[in-house]
């Protein structure tokens, strides 16, 4: 009796801003990897969740929503959907009843001349009204180069157990690229600002959410507790008082918002001390991005 063979392989999500990425990738993972936000561009960074199994790994990477590059950060945002479209094994194309392919058809070229294989994943169907979907699906398919078509509801979690057969079906023999019990390659004090982010994006408006970057300074982990302290960046003054709010309610609130999550995330009580800097025009400056994290080209 032959051994049973090993699957592994990268498959990486893509689509356009707001069309469920994310949502669909904490589905897949079966954890909260990447956060999630109604506002558009909440995703900054290319994050991977493993699947494991006896008999296969599957290491998925969610990626910045496509778009038109305005600053320097949303240029190292591209740099990260580009990298993706590199080392990709298959490819989960996401979309929904509402987006078209303006803006991003020198990627949907690529994707079509690049040899991998594309999983059509259209989202929102549950919002869909009688002949809708057929109409969305007739579009991307005259479009985009697909071997399957996977019509889904990521926010009611409907028809997304298709997606994992088909990736099945596809997934190269080889051996796990990380370690089983590994879930990210993220380390922790990643998880830590981007769930501080997310409640920014929940809390603020406008402008606000984008214009904010948050660094973990301090993670100290003892047996019982997680003490750490998050420094929230913004470009302008006016914008720190926003953060602060009045007499720090909006600041305190975010706060107690995000240590209920990361409790939750990292599965014991977590103490949290919060600070907000200004750091001028930080988004089209490269050497500051490269200090929060970004590579830009």
């Amino acid at each position: 009796m032959t051994p049973k063979s090993h699957q592994a392989g990268f498959v990486n999500i893509i689509g356009k801003p707001n069309v469920g990425k994310s949502t669909l990738m904490n589905i897949l993972v079966g954890e909260p990897i990447s956060i999630i936000s109604p506002k558009s561009q909440t995703t900054r960074h290319r994050i991977l969740g493993l699947t494991n199994a006896d008999n296969y790994q599957i290491v998925f990477s969610d990626t910045p929503g496509m778009l038109k590059p305005q600053y320097e950060l949303h240029k190292s945002m591209m740099s990260f959907v580009n990298l993706s479209l590199e080392d990709a094994d298959i490819i989960l194309f996401v979309t929904d009843l509402f987006e078209t392919d303006a803006e991003i058809e020198a990627i949907i070229e690529r994707i079509n001349n690049s040899g991998v294989p594309v999983l059509l994943v259209i989202n929102k169907i549950d919002l869909a009204k009688e002949g809708h979907l057929d109409k969305v699906t007739d579009y991307w398919t005259s479009r985009l180069k697909a071997d399957a078509v996977i019509p889904i509801s990521a926010l009611e979690n409907f028809n997304t157990e298709r997606i994992l057969q088909e990736i099945l079906d596809r997934l190269p023999e080889h051996p796990p690229f990380y370690d089983k019990e590994e879930l990210t390659d993220r380390p922790e004090r990643f998880f830590a600002s981007e769930i501080i982010r997310e409640k920014i994006f929940k809390n603020y408006k406008k402008e606000i959410p984008y214009s904010t970057e948050v660094v973990i300074e301090d993670f100290h982990e003892s047996p019982d507790i997680i003490r750490m302290r998050a420094n929230i960046f913004v470009e302008r003054n006016s914008q720190k008082g926003i953060i602060i709010g009045e007499k720090g309610k909006m600041l305190k609130k975010v706060g107690i918002e995000a240590r209920q999550d990361l409790e939750t995330f990292f599965g014991k009580k977590v103490h949290l001390e919060t600070f907000v800097k200004v750091e001028p025009d930080w988004r089209k400056n490269k050497n500051k991005l490269r200090k929060f994290g970004y590579d830009p080209s």
